[in-house]
């Protein structure tokens, strides 16, 4: 089994941050993340993977390589414009050819593997197991209908839920998923939707299962959910591996090479390199690059003096 993971978009929720390091190169517990994806899909018996970049291709080259120093080896091919993630995926299709593969978004962290998930798909013989999740509010997300463990619907965001299912952003295919991406039309926010053509393989009559995953999982796009997974996955330890004057409470992740001066610092994490002076208080703040402020900075991300 092949592996793709999706990792072209602009990271917008994590402005001005993003603007310098592609979001999936941002590091969690200084560790970047897609290396978090390849830890898993290697855990799989996934070696063999394609990323999807985008406007970020020259830096992921530069910074990932041929795949190498991870144990893996990896293609890249590029998605000319944002229009959705089964438009994404379509530029795969040449690397991944009549083989099954594991679809992966490169922003999203699990605390467990999917050892057995992938075991069974790939026993299974069918078109698409996709892996979700009970969630308390599953109007936030993609739901799956299920009859027993059969996908039968798929709805987005749904103002009344039928399940506590959300989908939890991987998905098994098989080469059936090419028969049906031609056919696929704009969603009503102009984008080609993974969900429509996984509802298309169902309305097709292939068999499409779920998988319900019991771990941990985090989209990490926004600066809560940043800091929920760096703090998660380094077991809610501080990890200084900078330079820091002043003084330290809870939850702080200091980065490689990183300097920091500051009064006080919390419940943040300093991106590696990044040169920090602030006179005040740190808190719940994600700073990189070179940043000084006379001040406090309190939930915020901080790159290169934007906040002054």
């Amino acid at each position: 089994m092949k592996g793709v993971i999706l990792a072209a978009g602009k990271g917008s929720r994590l402005y001005p941050v993003t603007f310098f390091t592609p979001k999936p190169l941002l590091p969690m517990a200084n560790r970047p993340t897609l290396h978090y994806a390849f830890d898993r899909l290697k855990e799989m018996g996934v070696t063999d993977i394609c990323i999807v970049v985008g406007e970020n291709e020259s830096i992921m080259k530069e910074s990932l390589g041929d795949g190498s120093q991870f144990g893996i080896h990896l293609s890249y091919v590029r998605q000319t414009e944002p229009k959705g993630l089964a438009h994404a995926v379509g530029f795969a299709q040449e690397f991944v050819g009549d083989d099954n593969f594991v679809l992966y978004l490169g922003d999203a962290v699990y605390g467990s593997d999917f050892k057995e998930i992938a075991s069974r798909f790939e026993a299974s013989g069918v078109a698409n197991l996709n892996l979700v999740k009970a969630v308390e509010d599953p109007s936030r997300f993609g739901v799956a209908n299920v009859e027993g463990d059969r996908i039968v619907k798929l709805v987005e965001k749904p103002k009344e839920p039928e399940s506590n299912l959300a989908m939890a952003g991987m998905y098994f295919f098989g080469p059936q998923l090419w028969k049906v991406l031609p056919d696929l039309q704009p969603s009503g926010r102009g984008e080609y939707e993974i969900t429509d053509a996984i509802q298309m393989l169902i309305d097709r009559g292939e068999t499409v299962l779920a998988g319900v995953y019991e771990g941990d999982w985090f989209d990490t796009g926004t600066l809560d959910s940043f800091l929920e997974t760096s703090f998660y996955l380094s077991k809610g330890e501080s990890l200084n591996a900078g330079s820091l004057e002043g003084e330290a409470g809870p939850m702080v992740i200091i980065g490689e090479g990183a300097t920091v001066s500051v009064g006080k610092i919390s419940d943040s994490v300093i991106l590696p390199g990044a040169n920090v002076t602030v006179s005040g208080e740190v808190r719940h703040a994600v700073l990189g690059g070179t940043v000084k402020v006379d001040g406090d900075v309190v939930n915020a991300i901080v790159y290169d003096d934007d906040r002054r």
